[in-house]
């Protein structure tokens, strides 16, 4: 059984076994690192986390994967810079051991790219097109052409992914050598080495492996360099680093939260030389992006879930731009059908499951309800028809007119609005607001009904 395989079912089973908040708060981000011959290694972001796992639920834990693989394994459960120091620490132990270039590990095995990220499966659109092509550009010939390549953009947009992408192309299709590392672990390594070092009699044989490291290769791409804020030294050391490859032609690839103009306390050298390459953002995705990344997270994800449009476009319209929290919506989903036993999830049921999700949102469905139940009663017609599939003059034209007032009247974007009209696609709000707009102008009579109609809103 693969590894992919054990972790789905172990998904499949726990969340059988404990509640939906429970799953949401603890064990959302809980991913498999590895399984070992003695052990199964888990990793999360946060202590709390952490502390929770192995305070409250390692027991269930281990007999769940007892369960799946037919004996026991002891679980080791870290968070996710403690499993990179791991993976650090092993390539630290083996260089120091091994000296001759030839008996040291290839840097393949210490990227640490995450084979799930390619550019074969980052969705593209208007927000993150053009660093997408940059990126790719940057992949199929390093340090030719855009040198360094600067990343930016708020978190979770997808900056993280790209690298990867970056990263597992050039290890597939050339004999590059290639590290990814992030600034807090450039950082500590820099530090270490400075702090540990004076105390050993071949401190200088360690700067050169530290050194050998980082300017030794063809590909740098550091993440979250916003992170050497403050850290002068190590600063220095990394332009001296950047100075080395660059000089050599070869590839830099930075990644931040922020563009280099606002990462206000970084020494101008250093902002300068980000300013030699391309710069390139990635924005926060419009609503039809997030719909692409909804349908290939269900599509491609671990998770086996089938959700209509209508709830697709509520995610995407309710549930915010990062991605992370998107793929939250669709895991907290799944385990609210499977808790509650739903084989088909409704509107209704998506809106309660995800209520924790839209708390910040303007989102005010009795506004647009308020609208529709006068419209309705102004032309004689029942609410269930204006939310309904019928398309009589009479209903389709009073439908379009309850769509225009509530895009004129209330703060709700298209998709909103169409959600609350049995789930229309954005795309129908849109034909309606603008068919009423242009017959506003030339019919008397209808500006009459939209004058009469907003003042009973209004009242």
């Amino acid at each position: 059984m693969s590894n992919n395989e054990i972790w789905n079912k172990f998904l499949q089973l726990i969340i059988t076994k404990i509640s939906s908040i429970s799953f949401q708060t603890w064990f959302k981000d809980l991913k498999l690192k590895n399984v070992e011959n003695d052990k199964i290694i888990l990793t999360v972001p946060f202590e709390a986390q952490k502390n929770q796992l192995i305070n409250l639920y390692k027991e269930l834990i281990e007999d769940i994967f007892s369960e799946i693989i037919g004996f026991e394994k002891s679980i080791e459960i870290l968070l996710e810079n403690e499993a990179i120091e791991q993976n650090n620490n092993v390539y630290n132990s083996t260089i120091k051991n091994n000296t001759s270039d030839s008996d040291k590990l290839s840097y393949k095995y210490y990227s640490n790219f995450n084979p799930k990220y390619t550019f074969d499966n980052f969705i593209v659109g208007d927000s993150n097109r053009f660093a997408y092509s940059s990126a790719l550009a940057v992949a199929e010939k390093p340090g030719k052409l855009y040198n360094p390549l600067f990343l930016y953009g708020k978190s979770g947009l997808g900056k993280t992914h790209l690298m990867h992408a970056i990263g597992n192309y050039l290890l597939e299709h050339s004999d590059k050598k290639v590290l990814y590392i992030t600034s807090e672990q450039f950082i500590n390594e820099f530090i270490n080495l400075t702090k540990d070092g004076g105390n050993k009699e071949d401190n200088l044989t360690y700067i050169e492996i530290f050194k050998s490291k980082y300017r030794d290769i063809d590909v740098l791409m550091i993440d979250d360099i916003q992170f050497l804020v403050g850290a002068v030294k190590t600063q220095q050391e990394f332009t001296n680093t950047f100075n080395s490859l660059y000089y050599n032609e070869k590839q830099i690839i930075i990644c931040s939260d922020r563009s280099v103009d606002d990462l206000k306390l970084f020494e101008e050298r250093l902002k300068t030389r980000f300013n030699w390459g391309l710069k390139a953002i990635i924005s926060v995705p419009e609503f039809d992006l997030k719909v692409k990344i909804i349908h290939n997270k269900i599509k491609s994800g671990d998770l086996i879930i089938n959700l209509d449009d209508s709830i697709i476009d509520f995610i995407a319209a309710n549930c915010g731009s990062d991605v992370r929290n998107l793929e939250g919506a669709i895991t907290r989903l799944h385990a609210f059908s499977a808790i509650m036993n739903i084989k088909k999830l409704t509107l209704d049921d998506a809106r309660e499951a995800l209520k924790d999700y839209t708390n910040n949102s303007i989102y005010d469905p009795n506004t647009v309800e308020k609208i529709q139940n006068i419209v309705a009663d102004f032309f004689k017609l029942n609410i269930d028809d204006l939310k309904g599939k019928k398309r009589s003059k009479v209903i389709a034209n009073a439908r379009m007119i309850a769509m225009y007032l509530c895009r004129t009247m209330t703060e709700e974007t298209y998709p909103r609005i169409g959600l609350e009209f049995g789930g229309r696609d954005h795309s129908t709000v849109i034909h309606a607001y603008e068919k009423i707009s242009k017959d506003l102008k030339l019919n008397v009579e209808l500006g009459k009904i939209i004058n009469e109609l907003k003042q009973k809103i209004c009242e």
